[in-house]
């Protein structure tokens, strides 16, 4: 199905389109704005050109969706299973809550990205970002990946402030740059190389989705992020 989604259709009617179609092919032209699209959607690959509005693929369930252009606040929230792929830049909130599947994002990501990632058992979820990432990256971050590349940064921090704030879970993967100010919490390891590899895999499908050198992003420095379990947060919070 090919859909025409010009400022004349409201995002609703888009939406109820994308859920009773039956093609797992979805081609939408023209986005602009429409929100919650690929909302709670499983089975299918929805390719959009334009800016799709917020909300995209919130509660996915295992559809795959591809944004050629930029894409607005909260792509992927609480999503569970399927693929964001953003050709583009995204806003604020990106990955919010989400507890599976995978968003990269080839140019950068705004404030809040990640915040209360979550994972359980195989279910981790991922987000990599090819540019870089505003404030709070990985706020309150209980679980999965957040890799940032840090390419085309234009000598600019990869990372804003309040990196890793609140973190008690999960890692980040930060490309040839400590980000300034870490929270007590959160301890660093710099990495000469990734030599994990279920990181290296992702890495890989990254560079293989936007056509970047594989090899260069495996052999960068990188500062692994996690949180430092010898220094809890409850600490702030208690007298002991």
């Amino acid at each position: 199905m090919r859909i025409e989604a010009n400022e004349t259709l409201h995002f609703q009617n888009l939406n109820e389109c994308i859920r009773t179609c039956g093609d797992k092919e979805i081609y939408i032209d023209n986005c602009i704005g429409q929100r919650y699209i690929g909302a709670g959607s499983g089975g299918k690959t929805i390719h959009i050109k334009g800016t799709p509005g917020n909300a995209l693929g919130a509660y996915l369930d295992g559809t795959d969706i591809v944004v050629e252009g930029n894409a607005q606040d909260a792509i992927g929230d609480t999503m569970n299973a399927g693929s964001i792929t953003v050709y583009g830049n995204a806003g604020d909130a990106a990955g919010y809550a989400m507890r599976g599947g995978r968003i990269f994002i080839k140019g950068d990501a705004g404030y809040r990205c990640g915040i209360h990632m979550k994972a359980y058992k195989e279910n981790k979820p991922v987000i990599v970002i090819g540019g870089r990432a505003g404030s709070f990256l990985g706020e309150y971050q209980a679980g999965g990946l957040i890799a940032v590349l840090g390419l085309n940064k234009e000598n600019r921090p990869i990372v804003g402030n309040f990196c890793g704030t609140g973190m008690h879970g999960g890692e980040m993967y930060i490309r040839g740059e400590l980000p300034a100010g870490l929270p007590e919490q959160v301890k660093a390891e710099k990495l000469t190389g990734v030599s994990d590899a279920w990181v290296r895999g992702i890495l890989q499908d990254y560079a293989a989705a936007f056509g970047l050198d594989t090899k260069k992003l495996l052999s960068s420095v990188y500062y692994r992020l996690t949180p430092d379990t010898e220094n809890p947060y409850h600490r702030m919070y208690t007298n002991n």
